[in-house]
């Protein structure tokens, strides 16, 4: 072979690979403004950065409830009957539009602020729109999951789809074009999962689905979660707690503003401030919010299978009765105690599970790899500095996703979300 046809074999193979490499974007131009990782992550994206959207008044929107589980009225104390029906929020158009289903992150509730926040973006881009509680929320574990023990994942799809299908099925008169799907977070892993099921039972045929900020291992994620509870923060004793500390923080700030005003700007005014919190503080709040998730479902998940780990089985719980001392208890467990004690025997009782190694593999975006890698429809945004990330997380989201990966260089953990340049991304990804 001469030398020019082999140099043009080269090219075209560059060119080649060049197509499928992932996209990452420049540090330089991108524009966001926060570069430390646990200030994105709770502060995320100052209001002069986000974009337009419509107002809660400008939206044709409603909350619903849906029956699942019937049997949970009877399994559940009284006063846990507001969670026995799946509740959801459906926003839609005047007409025939394409729907969107937005899965929440960790324990969070369908209402909270990301699915708040992506609902504005797609309904202003003429979308039909639902938000689904995620499938570690109490009130999914409680209304729509089959064992209430989430942490296997095509099960948790499994409750996700058949939840999408209740959801469809009460509101026949919606005229829906094509059918979309996303999440955050452990939302946007569930997503995968979700989309790989629908391949069988096509029941909605997604058009498109993203994944935002999801854990490539599932394990490696939690891991770093629970590790941020456990720093070491300056200024806290055995007489000042993590949350007094915080509060006088933001009392000194408030008397130095004058005034006090709680808005969108706050944490990201109150971080340029004198008072700002240190990374080992930030650190510390995300971890407590996650520790809070754990509990969430540790207690949740005891309680309804009757496990006696935290609620003992017979105690007579009505609508009077504190569970204040029971959540205390669970706040003990982190999300290892929690896998070691409800989740592992639970799959290996019903599934004939065997080791931890081999459950981390079926749970986490490895157990999909195949199917990432062959399904066009399918894209990943992520952020290279995402503390839920470790190492070889996003080499193995190259190698699997190719140019459907965008790796922003900021961002924390889904903290540019609602900034105006993913949010274009976003939209752009679904209108193809």
């Amino acid at each position: 072979m001469s030398f020019i046809p082999r140099l043009a074999a080269l090219l075209g193979t560059l060119l080649l690979s060049a197509s499928v490499w992932a996209v990452d974007v420049d540090a330089q131009t991108y524009g966001y403004p926060l570069t430390n990782p646990f200030e994105a992550t709770i502060a995320t994206t100052p209001p002069e950065l986000r974009p337009k959207l419509p107002e809660d008044a400008d939206i044709k929107q409603a909350d619903y409830r849906v029956r699942l589980r019937p049997e949970r009225e009877f399994q559940l104390p009284d006063n846990f009957w507001a969670v026995t029906k799946m509740s959801y929020r459906l926003a839609e158009q005047n007409g025939p539009a394409p729907l969107i289903f937005i899965i929440a992150g960790t324990g969070a509730h369908y209402s909270s602020g990301t699915p708040e926040y992506l609902k504005k973006l797609f309904y202003g881009a003429g979308y039909h729109v639902v938000q689904l509680s995620s499938p570690t929320s109490y009130d999914f574990m409680t209304s729509a999951s089959r064992f209430a023990t989430p942490g296997i994942s095509r099960e948790d799809a499994e409750d996700m789809y058949r939840a999408m299908q209740a959801v469809r099925a009460q509101h026949p008169r919606l005229q829906v074009t094509d059918y979309y799907l996303t999440g955050y977070s452990l939302g946007a892993l569930h997503a995968a999962f979700v989309s790989q099921l629908d391949e069988t039972r096509r029941s909605f045929n997604f058009k498109r689905v993203l994944m935002l900020n999801p854990p490539v291992n599932l394990y490696t994620s939690i891991t770093n979660l629970d590790r941020l509870v456990q720093t070491q923060v300056k200024g806290i004793s055995n007489r000042t707690t993590f949350y007094e500390l915080v509060l006088a923080k933001l009392t000194r700030y408030f008397q130095q503003k004058g005034y006090v005003d709680i808005n969108d700007a706050l944490l990201y005014d109150f971080q340029q401030s004198k008072q700002h919190l240190s990374n080992e503080q930030l650190a510390m709040l995300i971890g407590t919010s996650f520790r809070f998730s754990a509990a969430d479902i540790a207690f949740t998940s005891d309680l309804i299978n009757r496990r006696g780990l935290i609620t003992p089985v017979d105690y007579p719980i009505g609508e009077g009765t504190s569970l204040t001392p029971f959540f205390r208890r669970a706040l003990q467990c982190d999300f290892d105690c929690y896998m070691t004690e409800q989740l592992i025997p639970m799959w290996r009782a019903r599934d004939g599970g065997g080791s931890i190694t081999q459950l981390i593999n079926e749970v986490s975006l490895y157990g999909i790899e195949d199917y990432l890698k062959n399904s066009p429809k399918i894209a990943v945004m992520h952020n290279a500095d995402d503390v839920i990330l470790g190492p070889g997380d996003l080499g193995f989201l190259r190698r699997t996703m190719g140019d459907r990966l965008t790796v922003y260089p900021y961002g924390g953990h889904c903290g540019n979300l609602n900034y105006r340049v993913n949010s274009n991304d976003m939209l752009e990804f679904f209108r193809g």
